[in-house]
């Protein structure tokens, strides 16, 4: 059977598709996790094998988006056969343009539109070429998928929500394009480029909208609370500032210098970024320790060391393997997100925590 898309039917098979994907899902997705007793948004669950199902929930998201992404490609190259010279089309929206007629153009149509009202302004408008509409329609939908699945399946994505789907979604658009121009299966034409992009940014409004509401059941409180810090944050000094701001280090203090440097640098992997007799500074990541050995005879004061990782649960089977032995799981109490505690050399406390969301 083949499809085309310049048909109703195949716009409206398209659009109720990416239409169950993107409610059915999440919902889906939740209420799964919720029976196996699974959180998906970095706090503790309750299943005793929650790391290794979740493992196996990201594998089936992949595999979900694999399997789209072969399906995009047998679309776009495949399923096409190679024409006999290049076509390129690069004028912007003109397929677009030349879907519909006027009497007077389209500048008349904008005139009168803030002079004489909305039904003045379109009386004169036709469609003439609805294939064109429906051509570029399905070149919009194809991607909303895309937009959706990347940040739904990666962390990555989900870091820089707003602007790291449809970054991708452009350079795969624009890639696509190239490759059919070289291969000639297809033709070059900037409308596509133009469409997918909107149809990425679509997906990826889809996802912060629909798919993190239902996954995240704290996001109303958490929406408050950042629409109250806005607010309060306009005359503060720091905030406009805020993109700019790095980590800081941190200040240990140590009865022996070499013990600490044996379990910061060679144990954990701290690089070292400079050394005196006395101190030394270590750097991993956006972390960095500034270690101060003591007096002989003081003994440090209390301490404590808080870190943010991304994959909580690979670190921690890595240390037991080290035979470090960090706690069991906890919940943060202002954050809900999953931290263990261990202990490190002159009795520093180490909390480690989940970094964001799932």
């Amino acid at each position: 059977m083949t499809l085309d898309a310049n048909s109703l039917s195949t716009n409206l098979l398209v659009t109720g598709m990416v239409a169950l994907l993107v409610i059915v899902l999440p919902l889906l997705d939740g209420l799964i996790c919720r029976r196996l007793g699974l959180n998906l948004w970095g706090g503790v669950s309750t299943h005793p094998q929650a790391d290794r199902l979740l493992k196996i929930r990201q594998a089936i998201l992949t595999a979900g988006l694999v399997i789209y992404m072969c399906i995009f490609a047998w679309l776009v190259f495949f399923s096409r056969s190679a024409m006999d010279a290049y076509v390129v089309h690069v004028a912007p929206l003109e397929d677009l343009k030349n879907a519909f007629r006027t009497d007077h153009g389209f500048s008349d149509v904008f005139s009168r539109l803030f002079t004489e009202g909305f039904t003045a302004a379109f009386a004169n408008v036709r469609l003439v070429r609805p294939e064109d509409i429906a051509q570029f329609y399905m070149n919009v939908m194809v991607f909303v998928p895309m937009g959706y699945l990347l940040p739904y399946t990666f962390r990555w994505f989900r870091e820089r929500v707003h602007t790291r789907p449809v970054g991708v979604c452009f350079l795969i658009s624009f890639l696509t394009e190239n490759l059919q121009l070289m291969s000639q299966r297809g033709l070059y034409d900037l409308d596509d480029m133009i469409a997918n992009t909107l149809g990425g940014w679509i997906g990826q409004c889809l996802y912060i909208l629909l798919a993190y509401v239902l996954t995240h059941p704290d996001w109303r409180r958490q929406a408050r609370r950042d629409q109250a810090w806005r607010r309060r944050s306009r005359k503060t000094v720091l905030s406009p500032m805020r993109r700019k701001i790095g980590a800081n280090r941190s200040i240990l203090y140590t009865a022996d210098l070499n013990a600490a440097k044996d379990f910061y640098a060679d144990l954990l992997g701290y690089r070292i970024l400079g050394e005196t007799m006395n101190s030394m500074l270590l750097t991993l990541g956006w972390s960095r320790i500034e270690i101060i050995a003591l007096p002989p005879g003081v003994q440090p004061p209390p301490q404590m060391l808080s870190l943010s990782v991304t994959g909580l649960s690979d670190l921690r089977q890595r240390l037991l393997r080290e035979n470090l032995y960090p706690g069991e799981y906890e919940m943060d109490p202002y954050t809900g997100l999953r931290e263990f505690r261990m202990t490190g050399p002159d009795q520093v406390l180490i909390i480690v925590m989940e970094r964001g969301s799932r």
